[in-house]
């Protein structure tokens, strides 16, 4: 037999999870929907490290098809500036992700001065 108590006793466990829920969720302000700051932020960066990729791709293809076209060794110019722009991709990748220095700037912890050699 189905207690009356029931949907009384589940209606209260209910109202205790979404206070529980709404103590530890982060504040939201007004008009932000549910996304954060920093959720629109990784999204940024995310656009720009590929657009930095495909360009370098990009204009490698272009360099290697233009070389192709003009100097009539298809298709050996696409194949090795492609295969260039892709290394020039991930490198400028490494870089705006600060993975690797920019060339020329060493660390302050290896505690040498650049231009003493």
């Amino acid at each position: 037999m189905a207690n009356k108590d029931q949907p009384d006793e589940l209606e209260r466990r209910r109202a205790d999870l979404e206070k529980a829920l709404a103590e530890k969720r982060p504040e939201s302000r007004d008009g932000d929907e549910g996304k954060t700051k920093g959720d629109m932020a990784g999204v940024g960066q995310a656009l720009r490290l590929s657009s930095e990729f495909i360009a370098g791709v990009g204009v490698g293809a272009a360099l290697g098809w233009g070389i192709d076209h003009f100097a009539g060794t298809s298709p050996w110019g696409l194949i090795i500036f492609l295969l260039l722009g892709f290394g020039a991709g991930v490198l400028n990748v490494l870089r705006s992700s600060g993975q690797i220095a920019e060339f020329g700037v060493r660390s302050s912890q290896s505690g040498q001065d650049p231009e003493k050699k």
